[in-house]
C-alpha cells in the first residue's frame, strides 16, 4: 500500500472520530480553544501510527487524546491558580442531538463540569472515560498510564467526589426550560417576587470574568445576597439588557445583551423545580462559540 492512501485512511479516520475526540477533550479542560490544540497534536501523532498494527482505531485515538488532554490540563492547572475569580467552563452553544443524549447532556453541564474542576487531573480524565465515554478500566489504564486495579480506585474515589456534589434528582429538560421561562419573565419584568419563587433559598451565584469585566470574585451563596448582586450589577452596567434562550452544552440557558451586544451566557442548575445554581459567563474570550454551533457525540 502506497504513502499516500495510508494517509488517506488515517485522515478518514480521524476526520470520523473528532467531533468525539473533540468532546473527549473539552469535557477535560473546559476550553474549546484548548481541545482544538490537542486535536492538533493528536492528529500529527496519528498520522506516524503503523494503521496495520492498530487493533481498534476508535480506541487508539481516544488514548491519545487523552494522554495530550492530560499534558495540557496540567498547564491549565498553572493558568487556573493566575486567574482573576472563579473559572467556569467555556459554553457551547450546541445542536439538539446533545441534548437528547441525556447522559452527556448532564456532563456537559456547566454545573457538572465545574465540579469536576475539583479533581485531580488524572481523576477527571478517569472520570469523564469512564463514566461519560464508557470505556473499559483495561483502556484507560493504557491511556492514564497505570494499572486497570489503579484506574479502577482512581473512578470510584473521583465518582464520590463528583456525587457528593452533583444534584441528587435528575431533572427533565421540559422541567429545566419550564423553570427557566419563569425566570427569564421574572428577570425581564423585574418581578421580585417572581424570581424569590424560582430561586432556591440557598441558590449560588457564580460570575466569570477573568478579570476583563466585572464580576464576583468568588461564589455568591443565598437568594437574598444573589439577588442584591444581580440588582447591582444590572445598575452600573447601566443599559438595556434583553434575554435569549439558547441550549448551551446540551442545556437550556440563556444568551444576555447588554444594548444588542453579547454581555454574557447564563447557564443553571435546577433541583425541586427551582434554580439552585447560576453560572454566568462574562469573559470575551470565553464567548467567542456561542453563536455558531459545536457537534459534540459520546460515540
Amino acid at each position: 500500500m502506497n504513502d499516500h492512501s495510508t494517509d488517506d485512511l488515517a485522515t478518514e479516520s480521524f476526520v470520523s472520530y473528532r467531533d468525539l475526540l473533540f468532546t473527549v477533550a473539552y469535557e477535560m479542560l473546559g476550553s474549546a480553544a484548548d481541545a482544538e490544540d490537542v486535536l492538533q497534536e493528536v492528529w500529527l501523532r496519528w498520522v506516524k501510527v503503523d494503521l496495520a498494527q492498530v487493533r481498534d482505531q476508535r480506541a487508539y485515538l481516544v488514548r491519545i487524546t487523552t494522554r495530550q488532554a492530560l499534558n495540557r490540563l496540567r498547564t491549565l492547572s498553572r493558568r487556573k491558580e493566575a486567574y482573576v475569580g472563579p473559572w467556569l467552563p467555556e459554553p457551547l452553544l450546541t445542536t439538539p442531538d446533545v441534548a437528547e443524549d441525556v447522559e452527556l447532556a448532564e456532563s456537559l453541564s456547566l454545573a457538572l463540569m465545574f465540579v469536576l474542576e475539583t479533581l485531580a487531573p488524572t481523576e477527571r480524565a478517569v472520570f469523564v472515560l469512564h463514566e461519560v465515554f464508557d470505556i473499559g478500566y483495561d483502556d484507560i489504564a493504557a491511556a492514564i498510564g497505570k494499572s486497570p486495579a489503579a484506574a479502577r480506585q482512581i473512578a470510584y474515589r473521583a465518582r464520590r467526589h463528583v456525587d457528593a456534589r452533583r444534584p441528587r434528582t435528575p431533572v427533565s429538560p421540559e422541567e429545566t426550560r419550564a423553570v427557566l421561562d419563569s425566570f427569564q419573565r421574572a428577570l425581564v419584568t423585574g418581578d421580585l417576587q417572581g424570581l424569590l419563587d424560582v430561586l432556591a433559598p440557598d441558590v449560588v451565584f457564580v460570575s466569570d470574568g477573568g478579570g476583563l469585566r466585572q464580576a464576583a470574585l468568588r461564589p455568591v451563596a443565598g437568594v437574598d445576597k444573589v439577588l442584591a448582586y444581580m440588582a447591582g450589577s444590572v445598575a452600573k452596567a447601566g443599559g438595556a439588557f434583553t434575554s435569549e434562550p439558547t441550549t448551551v452544552n446540551g442545556n437550556p440557558g440563556l444568551i444576555l445583551r447588554l444594548d444588542g451586544v453579547i454581555d454574557g451566557v447564563l447557564a443553571f442548575r435546577v433541583e425541586n423545580t427551582r434554580v439552585t445554581g447560576l453560572y454566568y459567563v462574562r469573559n470575551p474570550e470565553k464567548l467567542t462559540r456561542v453563536e455558531s454551533e459545536t457537534p459534540l457525540t459520546s460515540r
